[in-house]
């Protein structure tokens, strides 16, 4: 079992930067791939990001390209996701995943463990 706790969102202006953070519990933190995703009130949820156990593979959403950097340190059971030149359509609740099954790691299906969120305001 993994326990997830995001931190580090608020409010920025369009064209700056966050970095949020994901704290996991348990042993097995290694074993699993991981996954950013965001949701807006009254819309589903949306991946963002993800990375593969070993951190050595990232996937984006094509909207976050170029400006979204998703990472992990394994020893210290964090996944990070350094969020550079936001804009306001980037405004949502984040969440972090654990990857449990499946071959879509931008699929939220795939994904059985989920933090309770951090919200991420950016302003024009």
């Amino acid at each position: 079992q993994v326990q997830l706790v995001e931190s580090g969102g608020g409010l920025v202006q369009a064209g700056g930067s966050l970095r949020l953070s994901c704290a996991a519990s348990g042993r097995t933190f290694s074993w699993y791939g991981m996954g950013w995703f965001r949701q807006v009130l009254g819309k589903e949820r949306e991946f963002v990001a993800s990375i593969n156990r070993s951190g050595g593979s990232a996937y984006y959403t094509d909207s976050v390209k170029g400006r979204f950097t998703i990472s992990r340190d394994n020893a210290k059971k964090m996944v990070y996701l350094q969020m550079n030149s936001l804009k306001p359509e980037d405004t949502a609740e984040y969440y972090c995943a654990v990857k449990v099954s499946g071959a879509g790691s931008d699929v939220a299906s795939n994904y059985g463990y989920w933090g309770q969120g951090t919200q991420v305001t950016v302003s024009s």
